[in-house]
């Protein structure tokens, strides 16, 4: 075990100590327990977030600092016995935004999660939104699989992001994204759109010196 490994098993085990304290106080005497609730999703300690749950924190409180449900911080954290959770909870929000307007899926999304993603996709949430969209983030990650999972699910291909009128391959050919470069390509992105400053998906490529995006470019869709 490496020495951060041993810190971060030691700060867990210190966090379980002081989560099993403050349950056994009176809910009237835990004024923690709105912090206690976020510590246990970013620890994914799905025991001590479940005690919590029963005493009546539900799936959809919001901590201040991004506006995040513990449904969005759980998939910001990796932690996915605590998503596991929040995603089946009976009155959880799956629609929820964040103070930015980050979504669930969006989130997803962006941290290159595919059975989330999977998941979602599922249980039906809404893949197209105004401004900034899960397509989006999909091409910022560069996940080509969760690109082609929005696709199937009806994304629109040639988003505009909001301010700079970025759509997805845009994004993926200035940070090199050579397989998802390709599913746009392939699934009818308009290779022609400018942005606000008048730039191509072929400009931002040869701007940022992506060859292999360039290469991409330059071929015809695959049918």
């Amino acid at each position: 075990m490496t020495l951060l490994e041993k810190l971060r098993s030691r700060w867990r085990g210190l966090g379980r100590i002081v989560l099993y304290t403050s349950l056994l106080l009176p809910g009237a005497a835990r004024a923690g327990a709105y912090e206690e609730y976020f510590q246990a999703i970013r620890m994914d300690n799905v025991y001590f977030l479940k005690q919590l749950m029963q005493r009546g924190m539900g799936p959809n409180l919001i901590e201040p600092k991004r506006g995040y449900t513990g449904l969005m911080l759980s998939i910001r954290e990796d932690s996915m016995k605590a998503f596991e959770v929040l995603v089946n909870a009976p009155d959880v929000n799956l629609e929820a935004q964040a103070t930015n307007g980050d979504t669930p899926l969006m989130l997803a999304s962006f941290y290159g999660n595919i059975p989330v993603v999977k998941l979602l996709l599922s249980r039906e949430v809404e893949v197209n939104r105004p401004g900034w969209t899960a397509l989006h983030y999909a091409a910022i990650n560069g996940s080509s699989e969760i690109v082609k999972l929005l696709l199937d699910a009806s994304a629109y291909v040639d988003a505009e992001s909001p301010d700079d009128k970025m759509t997805p391959v845009m994004l993926a050919a200035m940070r090199g994204r050579v397989a998802a470069v390709e599913v746009l390509r392939d699934n009818g992105a308009d290779l022609t759109l400018k942005n606000k400053d008048g730039l191509t998906a072929m400009d931002l490529a040869r701007r940022y010196g992506q060859e292999g995006v360039i290469d991409a470019l330059n071929e015809k869709p695959r049918q």
